[in-house]
């Protein structure tokens, strides 16, 4: 079964077409990267995906349930995903608070959220800061608390939108540790928008190319990199302007 099943998805946003019959799968375990330039509908594909938006049309299935369907259907499907933004979009509260409440919204008991947040925060090397406010924070911090607060929920999807696109390396360093751990040893299937084709390259199991939200190609990472298929695919690896 597919962690995730894209099925002829299109959205337009104002008579522009932001995502046009898009199919695309997300194999369970995988890490797929998303590449393509600014505006060609990565952003938008996520938030489909993580059904904070709805199609126009096309089918979205999440652990092979169709996501369509009442408000209530569509919040208790979403608690099976996690997503991380270019932007933080931290709360105006302590870092503790902004990690643990995704728990706290799925009813978890208050030793238990005490126990994964700390050691979430561990892992994030975050560990001394747990009671200063996340305006206080360095974007790469901030950042890092954002992926905190998505994997303590230890989501069956983790979609994350150009989410280092504004660290330096190191903080770069710390978030694809993280998220190569969470696929390797909790089996987090994963789906990375980047316009950065060395981290798709690193991280990526399978690289799907899309260009004015159109899917020109998916394959293979090694094969995507080496011996494309579509004149703009290799354009876009090269380096070069594609239109």
């Amino acid at each position: 079964m597919s962690a995730v099943t894209i099925n002829g998805i299109s959205k337009t946003f104002d008579g522009k077409v932001a995502v046009k019959e898009v199919n695309l799968d997300l194999r369970d375990g995988e890490v797929l990267g998303i590449v393509g330039p600014s505006g060609s509908g990565k952003t938008t594909l996520l938030r489909l995906v993580s059904l904070l938006i709805h199609p126009d049309s096309g089918i979205i299935t999440i652990q092979g349930v169709n996501a369509e369907g009442s408000q209530e259907h569509r919040r208790r499907l979403r608690t099976q995903t996690a997503m991380v933004f270019q932007y933080s979009a931290l709360f105006d509260t302590n870092i503790f608070n902004n990690v643990a409440l995704g728990l706290k919204i799925r009813g978890f008991g208050k030793r238990e959220i005490e126990t994964r947040v700390r050691d979430m925060l561990g892992l994030v090397k975050l560990s001394e800061l747990e009671k200063r406010r996340a305006n206080t924070l360095s974007g790469g911090e901030a950042q890092r608390v954002a992926l905190a607060r998505a994997l303590v929920v230890q989501p069956k999807v983790l979609l994350l939108d150009e989410a280092t696109a504004n660290l330096d390396p190191k903080n770069v360093e710390i978030i694809e540790g993280l998220v190569r751990r969470a696929n390797v040893e909790s089996r987090t299937s994963v789906i990375i928008a980047t316009h950065n084709l060395n981290q798709a390259r690193r991280l990526a199991t399978r690289i799907a190319f899309l260009l004015d939200g159109e899917l020109v190609e998916v394959g293979d990472t090694a094969e995507i990199y080496a011996n494309p298929k579509d004149e703009r695919t290799a354009a876009f690896i090269a380096g070069r302007m594609v239109w």
